[in-house]
């Protein structure tokens, strides 16, 4: 049984001959009896009987005819229900977020989306990198942005641009001088996103090198947010990192001191999405939406960030196994002092 042959039916009933239900269908006459006849002999019924020269339902026509109804009406709502998502003009896009968004334009991204596309849904969640890829893992997002390294089993990681991370003290002294990670090692650090702990990138970052290093980490503190991070190093307290953008940003807290690592350190921004799985198309299109943010904010006049060029991606996303492989033999030793956790 067919949903042509469900159409043909209804058709020549509504019309009353098989002539009627071609011209409704466009086709030949003998190509809908064809359908009609078919149709009967799976049922092993009649659908119809001759009266003079029209066609009258039988009793077993009467029967089918609101199933053959409610089957035609469904598939034309699947059909619009897809049609919808093809043209943006219903579905839900899911989408995450990394710790730093709102400084690479990206906190907008909704607002954006929504006034280009305003009957699509719009689900934006991730506070950290760690829960935006473990989220995409598990198929509750269909796909986010990330800063590397994260763990990857399972997704499609494409970088996209990258930003340094530099050294931020209240010392000018400190910050007269590249630092080494012997020196964050004997400095007062002051770490945030203490909820991720040794799995936020930046950290495990750290972890690497100070394993290559052959020093260890031992935060003074750990706060949750970079603001408050910022807020210690202003007081003094200690010192802390952040990528460039934040350091650009307007809430950059005045009075504090930049410097580089010796060895240059980066957050790479990537798209990461389910390995073997195709986005949704309102998906897409908001995942393309934060792709051209993300390249906007680094092509604009206060762009910190340095786009990837499709060669380099290759290597950018070999560079991110090779960190996290790495992270994951000497995490950041935990902290003396938490604060500012979330409940």
């Amino acid at each position: 049984m067919t949903l042509q042959q469900l159409q043909a039916f209804m058709e020549a009933r509504k019309g009353g001959s098989f002539t009627a239900a071609a011209r409704s269908l466009g086709l030949t006459q003998p190509s809908v009896s064809e359908l009609v006849r078919r149709l009967e002999d799976e049922l092993g019924m009649e659908l119809f009987r001759r009266a003079g020269r029209g066609l009258v339902s039988t009793l077993a026509g009467d029967e089918l005819a609101p199933f053959a109804e409610q089957a035609l009406a469904a598939a034309d709502q699947g059909v619009t229900a897809v049609r919808a998502l093809r043209d943006l003009e219903g579905g839900t896009a899911t989408f995450g977020l990394l710790r730093n968004a709102e400084f690479y334009a990206l906190s907008e991204l909704a607002l954006r989306f929504h006034r280009r596309h305003p009957s699509v849904r719009v689900r934006l969640v991730g506070q950290n990198s760690t829960e935006t890829a473990a989220a995409v893992q598990r198929g509750e997002i269909e796909a986010g942005m990330v800063t590397l390294p994260v763990d990857h089993e399972g997704l499609a990681v494409t970088p996209l641009v990258r930003d340094e991370v530099v050294y931020i003290t209240a010392d000018a002294g400190r910050a007269a001088t590249p630092r080494t990670i012997a020196d964050v090692a004997t400095a007062p650090m002051i770490l945030y996103d203490a909820h991720y702990g040794d799995t936020d990138p930046a950290r495990r970052q750290l972890a690497t090198r100070a394993r290559l290093s052959g020093v260890s980490i031992e935060p003074l503190i750990e706060v949750e947010h970079l603001a408050s991070a910022l807020t210690l190093v202003q007081a003094g307290v200690g010192d802390t990192l952040a990528c460039r953008a934040a350091v650009a940003s307007a809430t950059f807290p005045v009075g504090l001191h930049v410097a580089r690592f010796a060895e240059p350190m980066y957050d790479t921004i990537a798209l990461v999405t389910r390995r073997g799985h195709a986005l949704s198309p309102a998906t897409r299109e908001l995942a393309r939406f934060a792709q051209q943010t993300l390249f906007d904010h680094a092509r604009g006049p206060h762009g910190t960030t340095t786009v990837i060029a499709r060669t380099d991606a290759r290597r950018a996303a070999d560079e991110h196994v090779r960190l996290l492989a790495e992270s994951r033999s000497m995490p950041i030793s935990r902290t003396r002092v938490r604060g500012d956790s979330r409940s």
